[in-house]
């Protein structure tokens, strides 16, 4: 299933974030694709929140992937840059095969990068500049997955 949305603001992206957050579960993944400062992390502010971790959300381009968990929430975020990953090796260094067998929810930002790794059933998430604030956000989940039907944000 396909849906589009649209956001005129970091704001808006974090509520919609927020909104999607609050239906994932422990075993999804999110395969972002975007450019550069097109709003991957911000969404995945917006995520975290949602699922209750909270907004303390950084970009993982230097450190690879960062790990939001709370002592009281029985779901973490696992958020992936892939954007230096050119092999299996290399992503075998990262946890990424490891974090798949726990009840988190992966988010994974240069994901074409890994696009033979990732899950089918993977929901995909492609974000597009529409201006400085404004942003095109498209998520793709597999045929029968309506959990994202009914989002107002």
């Amino acid at each position: 299933m396909k849906h589009t949305y649209k956001t005129a603001s970091p704001e808006q992206t974090i509520r919609l974030g927020e909104e999607i957050g609050k239906r994932l579960h422990g075993g999804d993944v999110i395969a972002y694709r975007g450019g550069l400062g097109v709003g991957k992390t911000t969404i995945t502010r917006g995520i975290s929140t949602g699922l209750g971790l909270g907004d303390e959300v950084t970009s993982p381009t230097f450190a690879l992937v960062n790990e939001y968990r709370k002592r009281d929430c029985n779901i973490s975020l696992i958020h992936f840059d892939m954007y230096r990953i050119t092999s299996a090796e290399d992503l075998e260094t990262t946890g990424f095969y490891d974090h798949m067998d726990e009840d988190a929810v992966l988010a994974v930002e240069w994901s074409e990068n890994i696009d033979d790794e990732l899950p089918e059933n993977c929901i995909r998430l492609t974000i597009n500049r529409l201006s400085e604030d404004e942003r095109e956000l498209i998520l793709e989940t597999a045929d029968g997955d309506d959990r994202f039907e009914d989002i107002s944000y």
